[in-house]
């Protein structure tokens, strides 16, 4: 039980981060730019954004009821691989554009702030509909999976509720919290969690029979028990290994282990073999996608200064260049600053909210005669 609701929480306040920093970037534009009477337009597009996620499960969870058992399984086969290869492409391109991220997003709402009013719902909705529609398919399959619904509905519920708590805090600058940390470790959870869903996929396409295994009349037959052969005797279609004696299949260990590492206590070869070959091509790609990103940048002087204990007013984002943010209220300086360091690395000091803005030291005049004698 606890397994289950710990696995969809963190899913929840995965991406329910990813999405509450892009919302907060662009409410942070808009802001800046002297436009919050374009605030609701946007909010209008997430709210759309929010809807269609809610409407993408509700159609999955209701209207399989109305399918054949073949049907379902070939349905949630179908939507497991759909999730997998979405939660896969989601990591690998914030890995890559995610020190772009900003820049790109606010190019974005510049651009639609010229083109109506549908332009900037269309922006607020695509910034949120694809983290939405991904975080319901993989909560879909993994609440399949698990065949504990509330529970872990209530996980993916209070995670993502954590996340817009979360980013309303960076937002306001009233906590830091070392997102490139935290995208790095969850991305890699999310791997494994990814790995168990494939697997999971491939059992249910195997039951609705679109893949050959230990459910179709071409099993391999063990002569001495008449049953489908386990272990190199079933080798391709048949099982791989069936510990259910050993571990329950509804007990809170495989439960545990199906919610973090996709381990199922009866797993067919093709479910072996799909996990085994996911994990060996996307764990190593992914890491060296993080030591990419660990790579020393070139930092501006005074960067590296350690941020002070208790400051008393927060660091505009710029002395030269973004002078009217500072100017204005400390709260759209921190939102403009935080939102920025998902993704990549971690905040510098001079943007790290609740650092106090630094003045360069006084430089003595300097006498053009000559030196005085002693």
């Amino acid at each position: 039980m606890l397994a289950s609701f710990f696995a969809t929480f963190l899913i929840g306040l995965r991406e329910g981060l990813e999405a509450a920093l892009v919302v907060g970037i662009l409410v942070a534009y808009l802001t800046r730019v002297g436009r919050r009477d374009a605030l609701p337009k946007l909010w209008t597009g997430v709210g759309f954004a929010i809807a269609l996620a809610l409407g993408v499960g509700a159609i999955f969870t209701f209207g399989a009821y109305m399918l054949t058992f073949e049907a379902q399984e070939l349905l949630g086969g179908g939507l497991s691989l759909l999730a997998v290869a979405m939660v896969t492409w989601m990591i690998f391109w914030m890995q890559k554009a995610g020190r772009t991220l900003k820049a790109g997003l606010e190019g974005g709402v510049e651009k639609a702030l010229r083109g109506g009013v549908w332009a900037l719902v269309a922006i607020g909705f695509v910034s949120v509909a694809r983290e939405g529609v991904e975080t319901t398919l993989l909560l879909w399959s993994m609440v399949e999976s698990f065949g504990e619904s509330p529970v872990a509905l209530v996980g993916a519920l209070v995670g993502l509720v954590t996340a817009v708590v979360l980013g309303w805090f960076i937002a306001r600058g009233m906590l830091r919290l070392n997102l490139g940390r935290f995208f790095t470790w969850t991305g890699g959870f999310l791997i494994v969690v990814a790995a168990g869903v494939l697997a999971y996929g491939f059992h249910d396409l195997q039951e609705a029979g679109a893949l050959p295994g230990p459910f179709a009349a071409g099993a391999p037959v063990d002569p001495a028990t008449g049953l489908v052969a386990t272990g190199w005797a079933g080798f391709p279609f048949g099982w791989a290994f069936d510990v259910s004696q050993a571990i329950a299949p509804d007990s809170a260990v495989a439960v545990l282990l199906q919610a973090t590492v996709g381990f199922m206590p009866a797993m067919t070869w093709l479910q072996v073999i799909a996990w085994v070959i996911y994990v060996a091509v996307v764990v190593p790609l992914f890491v060296r996608g993080v030591r990419a990103n660990r790579r020393p940048r070139p930092t501006v002087p005074g960067d590296a200064e350690a941020p002070t204990a208790h400051a008393p007013s927060l660091a505009p984002v710029s002395a030269a260049a973004d002078a009217s943010v500072s100017s204005a209220s400390p709260a759209v300086s921190s939102t403009t600053a935080s939102p920025a360091a998902p993704l990549g690395s971690d905040l510098p000091a001079s943007l790290a909210p609740g650092v106090p803005a630094r003045s360069a030291p006084p430089v003595a005049p300097r006498s053009c005669g000559a030196p005085a004698s002693s």
